[in-house]
């Protein structure tokens, strides 16, 4: 039957072309497509890593639903030994510690509301790959009295590097504090709403103007993104009897969560017309060459093959098309997606971005599978009704076919 059916394909060149540039473009077509929005939730997942989150964040219980409005309230306590507890698990790669605040930042002429956060900076710096220093330089665990500042806050209070602003805000008793600060440098990261009121200084500053010993939370690095989860989930049990909350990095960034929904419920649509044209346009071929064949279909019943011998023979062909369309699709478009991500493909900065970056099409094993099941499946229906029509059609009534 398979060597019937192959003869059968490669006498119908013609045809057989028409139907195989269906199944590739539509294999392809997903392969390219699935891949550029891979590469899209890589790139804005590493970019939130990396200039925000981190993979995981430690908290005291609480703080992340009430935190914000009092963060010295739900600090963390010998969050040193904690860091260090958290560091000796290999797929660590770095723990810092981050106090929160809230204040005015006055440039001698006006104030702007900030929230802030006082970092160890030189592990900030090597925690945050996708943060751009679009004036001055980063902040150093040398700076003591600097403060890195987001460009849409630097832009507000009309300062640059080397200007000198003062910082005020409540102690954890509620007293008012203040600290001259040199700014160092203009930063901008992934998010815009972020940069708009955000600043950073060095830890041991935050803590002698709140008047705390300890951290807010603890950032964790790791070696490799995948891992979060294992990690997330060894943390939960090692530190919630400890009374403290273990957040991985999607759970923090909402405009993530929200953009892979988003862009997953396009790509399903995209696969559902894919589904569609690929049907309609081997369905139309598939019917245009049985109808031809009637008479040699009615010419083999009167020689005494069954009915099901004929609808065999079709399904056949069409399932030796559907797997040489998808195999040629996938190599096409794994190749297509290579040459395009080594050349790259600049894009704009996201919504609520000030960062543009590259994508690429990334080759990935379950959409490369899905596209090629989506051919080979869009074929094998197509072929369903052709197949059962010409193979109920009585012998004599085909035979005149060949008249």
């Amino acid at each position: 039957m398979f060597r019937l059916a192959l003869r059968n394909i490669l006498r119908q060149k013609v045809r057989t072309l028409m139907t195989l540039s269906a199944i590739i473009f539509g294999v392809v077509g997903l392969i390219l497509s699935g891949g550029f929005v891979r590469d899209l939730f890589h790139q804005i997942g590493e970019a939130t890593i990396h200039s925000q989150l981190g993979h995981i964040q430690v908290f005291a219980n609480g703080y992340y639903d009430s935190g914000s409005r009092s963060p010295d309230k739900f600090l963390i306590p010998e969050s040193a030994r904690r860091a260090q507890l958290i560091a000796r698990l290999p797929e660590v790669k770095e723990v810092m510690a981050r106090i929160s605040f809230s204040g005015l930042l006055n440039n001698g002429h006006t104030d702007w509301p900030i929230f802030g956060e006082g970092v160890e900076p030189d592990a900030e710096t090597r925690l945050g790959t996708y943060v751009v220093i679009r004036a001055g330089r980063a902040l150093t665990d040398r700076d003591s009295n600097g403060i890195l500042l987001g460009s849409g806050a630097a832009q507000a209070l009309d300062v640059k590097p080397g200007d000198s602003v003062v910082l005020l805000m409540n102690t954890a008793e509620g007293a008012l504090n203040t600290i001259d600060l040199e700014v160092v440098g203009i930063f901008e990261s992934f998010s815009k709403e972020y940069d708009a009121r955000a600043v950073r200084i060095h830890i041991d500053a935050a803590r002698k103007l709140l008047a705390v010993h300890e951290a807010n939370s603890l950032v964790v690095l790791l070696h490799e993104t995948e891992d979060t989860d294992t990690v997330a989930q060894l943390l939960r049990d090692k530190l919630g009897p400890l009374g403290l909350d273990v957040r991985v990095w999607y759970l923090l960034a909402d405009f993530y969560e929200k953009t892979v929904k988003l862009y997953d419920a396009q790509f399903k649509v995209l696969q559902l017309i894919v589904l569609l044209m690929v049907l309609l346009t081997v369905f139309n071929t598939v019917n245009m060459g049985t109808f031809e064949r009637i008479g040699e279909f009615g010419t083999m019943m009167a020689l005494g093959n069954r009915r099901r011998d004929v609808f065999r023979l079709v399904i056949t062909e069409n399932f030796l098309l559907g797997v040489l369309g998808a195999g040629l699709g996938c190599m096409i478009g794994v190749i297509a997606a290579l040459g395009i991500s080594h050349a790259g493909i600049p894009m704009p900065p996201p919504p609520n971005s000030n960062v543009g970056y590259v994508a690429q099409i990334r080759v990935v094993p379950s959409v490369v599978a899905l596209a090629a099941l989506v051919g080979l499946g869009a074929t094998m229906l197509a072929s369903l009704l052709p197949a059962r029509r010409v193979s109920r059609m009585p012998p004599v009534e085909a035979l005149r076919f060949n008249i």
